[in-house]
């Protein structure tokens, strides 16, 4: 069945873009001429006269057909089209009925041929396998041998989705610094796109500083590890080291379950709840708070962060070997020094890397930051005033009526290549203390 099903997959990948291709090369020399957004459109229509076709009766395909040579009008086919629920605007043209026949037509051969080709190739492998059956045949060497390259395929895709992800953003960054100054956008202190919608012909490139995105993405962040390091870590050597079976079984889960909450339930959870609380309480005691601020975003991200940290830290802390307290309770150490002489530096490599593990969430988060801390990018220390990040403005730069070739559109993948290279460097750093440590409590 292997072959078979290689053939099926391949096949199933590349069926509908040959196809769509043969039929874009049969139109019109005059709908070739089009903009690649009408060119869109018409192809559109295309596929919904083609989905349509298949659930027609004969009396009602003749019907169609006739308009692909003229002998019937396209209003006639747009009224039995959309009687068997196919959605069309207006009136298909010949063309596009012609176009959806061929579709359809194709599509019917590639699948007839597909079948036969399954079919000849699982006959064949059936036979081949039935021929090389004996008792000297080592089929286990031939069935590791191929489980070994499926599993390293599979360990590539991993990487080689990385690697795209890099390629793509880096050259339609390459293409933002052609128009923006690198030196403007790294250093630069005032975040001003001036968006300008498309074919509005406008040339405002505007200001696109990083420094008040990046400031607002670490500090949301420091305020979230703040919340999250504290609280996670003592959670986690409570359950680990005083917290009895019964207590542990009941509490773990309940703390988990914080990671399963939605962040667009947390930015609800803020913007509705905590942010207002905040604002209240704050001009109780003289304070003036905005409802969507820093610490708004900030304690309600830490809030998300604790289960990272608790339940990493609670499963490395576990992971201590019971030998080393053993060894420290017969040297006369209580159990407090234990935890904070042994057990916590065997742990501290696992440790910070959870700590960083978090940090990168805290990062990349979105929808907390949007609903508590606001879109203005705003440079400032007090933490009771609103600040936008990184990954809230790659979103609102690639939402909306805006020219892909705009400064103002490239400006997101310039910020998604910074995020990820900040990000980059985060695990790296956590990989060397995880080394640097574990070779020494190894």
């Amino acid at each position: 069945m292997l072959p078979a099903l290689i053939v099926l997959g391949i096949w199933s990948a590349a069926e509908a873009p040959i196809i769509r291709g043969v039929v874009s090369a049969g139109l019109p020399e005059n709908v070739k001429a089009l903009t690649p957004a009408e060119q869109s459109l018409i192809v559109g229509r295309i596929n919904s006269v083609a989905r349509g076709l298949p659930r027609l009766t004969p009396e009602e395909f003749e019907t169609v057909r006739k308009v692909r040579y003229g002998f019937t009008t396209p209003a006639e086919a747009q009224r039995v089209l959309q009687e068997r629920g196919t959605v069309l605007g207006s009136a298909p043209e010949p063309y596009v009925i012609a176009a959806a026949y061929e579709q359809v037509e194709l599509l019917q051969r590639s699948r007839t041929m597909l079948t036969v080709l399954i079919a000849a190739l699982a006959l064949g492998g059936f036979a081949y396998a039935n021929w090389r059956m004996s008792p000297t045949l080592r089929a286990r060497n031939t069935v590791e041998a191929m489980v070994l390259t499926g599993l390293f395929l599979a360990s590539t895709v991993a990487i080689l989705t990385t690697v795209g992800i890099v390629f793509s953003m880096l050259f339609e960054a390459i293409h933002f610094f052609q128009s923006v100054s690198p030196l403007s956008f790294f250093f630069g202190t005032t975040w001003d796109p001036r968006f300008s919608a498309a074919g509005s012909g406008s040339n405002t490139s505007g200001q696109f500083g990083l420094i008040p995105l990046l400031w607002g993405t670490l500090y949301i962040s420091i305020v979230a590890l703040l919340v999250a390091v504290p609280v996670g870590l003592f959670s986690a050597i409570y359950m680990s080291e005083y917290a009895s079976r019964s207590i542990r079984t009941i509490a773990k889960p309940l703390l988990e379950i914080l990671a399963g909450i939605p962040t667009i339930v947390y930015g609800l959870f803020a913007l509705i709840t905590f942010g207002p609380f905040l604002r209240d309480m704050g001009a109780h005691i003289g304070f003036e708070i905005s409802a969507t601020s820093v610490l708004t975003a900030g304690l309600i991200m830490g809030v998300m962060l604790i289960p990272f940290v608790s339940s990493l830290s609670d499963d490395i802390i576990n992971a201590v070997p019971q030998s080393l307290r053993e060894g420290s309770y017969g040297l006369g150490a209580t159990q407090s020094e234990t935890i904070r002489r042994v057990v916590l530096p065997a742990a501290l490599p696992g440790i910070v890397g959870a700590i960083l593990l978090a940090a990168s969430r805290a990062i990349g988060e979105t929808m907390i930051v949007v609903m508590a801390a606001g879109i203005a990018a705003n440079l400032t220390l007090n933490p009771f005033e609103p600040v936008t990040t990184i990954t809230v403005k790659i979103v609102s730069q690639l939402t909306g009526d805006l020219e892909f070739n705009s400064p103002q559109t490239l400006v997101a993948f310039a910020l998604g290549l910074t995020l990820f290279v900040f990000t980059l460097c985060l695990n790296i750093y956590a990989l060397y203390i995880v080394r640097k440590y574990r070779e020494q409590y190894e």
